[in-house]
């Protein structure tokens, strides 16, 4: 059997080490072509352009 423990740690102890472990909001930025935000260094979700120039080519919803 591994070892265990021999004293509990202290909720200062415990709690400092949870610090870090909250989650993060996402970093946004507004998209140079089309303006709607978009995580940085990721093609625009919502026109496919990235860096000025369109990458990914999106199709539009059309409505009947």
């Amino acid at each position: 059997m591994p070892p265990q423990p021999k004293r509990k740690h202290s909720k200062g102890r415990r709690d400092r080490r949870r610090a870090h472990d909250a989650i993060q909001s996402i970093n946004l930025t507004a998209c140079s072509n089309c303006g709607q935000m978009r995580q940085p260094h990721v093609v625009c979700p919502s026109c496919g352009h990235y860096k000025g120039r369109e990458v990914v080519e999106i199709e539009k919803d059309k409505k009947a």
